[in-house]
């Protein structure tokens, strides 16, 4: 039995490819504190944060099989993890049936749909604390900053969003991290 505690990660990587089982059990083991991190900093509708850590899971394994290179295996591992993981909550935020759900939620009852507790006066409400973030956003935002951050949440990839904004994708990623700061700083004052 190989001793797979003194390998490296490239080294384990090019086991599993060999066959070895053993040697992507290893990764997965070393990583799972890493996918239980990146699940924790995200909410995901309608699912637990469970749901989440099989997401990163499925993008450590992705990481492990498409990995190519003698080094930075971890960089690569947790950018997998991270992009499977967003990836995820953006599908569950982007449902079609989304807004329908949060503002007009039914629960199922033995004898069919019943409307929830949730009022039309709460969903108005709701909808002007959103107008209200948006204004917040635009005014401590630069113009490509708040341009980025509303195309992110309505589920652009950064590279459809450095092409509408003719930037790169180093550029548009820098405004992302910017926006994002920027927003943090101002909901927790």
């Amino acid at each position: 039995m190989d001793n797979f505690q003194s390998r490296t990660d490239c080294e384990l990587v090019a086991l599993f490819r060999g066959g070895d089982k053993g040697a992507g059990e290893e990764l997965l083991g070393r990583y799972k504190n890493t996918v239980l991190s990146v699940a924790r900093r995200f909410f995901l509708v309608g699912g637990e944060t469970e749901d989440l850590v099989q997401e990163g899971m499925c993008g450590l394994y992705s990481a492990i099989t498409c990995f190519e290179g003698d080094s930075g295996f971890e960089k690569y591992a947790y950018a997998c993890i991270k992009n499977r993981i967003r990836d995820a909550v953006k599908k569950s935020v982007n449902n079609k049936n989304y807004a329908l759900n949060r503002f007009l939620p039914y629960l199922e009852d033995g004898d069919g749909m019943t409307a929830s507790e949730f009022s039309p006066e709460e969903a108005l409400i709701g909808s002007e604390t959103v107008n209200e973030f948006f204004e917040i956003m635009k005014s401590s935002l630069s113009p490509m900053e708040y341009r980025a951050i509303c195309m992110y949440i309505e589920g652009s990839p950064i590279a459809e969003i450095s092409v509408a904004l003719n930037r790169t994708y180093k550029q548009t990623d820098n405004a992302l991290m910017r926006a994002k700061h920027k927003l943090r700083r101002v909901l927790n004052k």
